[in-house]
C-alpha cells in the first residue's frame, strides 16, 4: 500500500486552474460563436518580437480590421461570397464565407505602437514588437 501526501493548498491551485481554464474557453467560444469561422493561427516568439501568423485565404485586404484595446489585439474580417455566382448551381461548397473574429491578450511587455501587419497570398501576418519591461524605481521622499 502506498501513502499519498496530502496537500491541501495544491487542491485550491487545482481548483483555480480549472476555473481559469473554464472561463477561458468559454470567453473564446462566446466571441466565436457570433462569427461564421474561424481562421488558423500560428503565433511564434522571437527574440525581439512575437509573430501571428493567420490564414486568411479570399479575405480582401479593405475587409480585416485589426485593433488593440486594454493588451487585447482583436482580428476581425469578412470572406464575401462573388456577387455574380448562384448559390444554386452549387453541387458542394465547403469553403465557410462571412465574417470572423480571433482575440488575443498581450503581455505588457510589447510595443503597441509598432504593431504592424501585412497580407500576402492569403496569409496575414502580425509582427509585435517587443519592449524591455520598465525596472521598477525607487523615489526618494524630499
Amino acid at each position: 500500500m502506498s501513502l499519498v501526501h496530502y496537500k491541501p493548498a495544491t487542491l485550491f491551485q487545482q481548483f483555480d486552474n480549472e476555473l481559469n481554464r473554464y472561463y477561458s474557453n468559454t470567453r473564446a467560444e462566446a466571441a466565436n460563436q457570433a462569427h461564421d469561422w474561424t481562421p488558423a493561427v500560428d503565433i511564434r516568439e522571437e527574440e525581439n518580437r512575437y509573430v501571428l501568423v493567420a490564414d486568411i485565404p479570399g479575405v480582401a485586404r479593405e475587409n480585416i480590421d485589426i485593433s488593440l484595446e486594454d493588451s487585447v489585439l482583436t482580428v476581425k474580417g469578412e470572406r464575401t461570397i462573388n456577387s455574380g455566382e448562384n448559390a444554386e448551381t452549387y453541387r458542394r461548397r465547403e469553403r465557410n464565407h462571412g465574417s470572423f473574429t480571433r482575440q488575443f491578450t498581450l503581455p505588457d511587455t510589447v510595443n503597441a505602437e509598432a504593431i504592424s501587419a501585412t497580407v500576402t497570398d492569403g496569409v496575414l501576418e502580425i509582427g509585435i514588437p517587443k519592449q524591455e519591461k520598465p525596472e521598477p524605481r525607487k523615489i526618494t521622499v524630499r
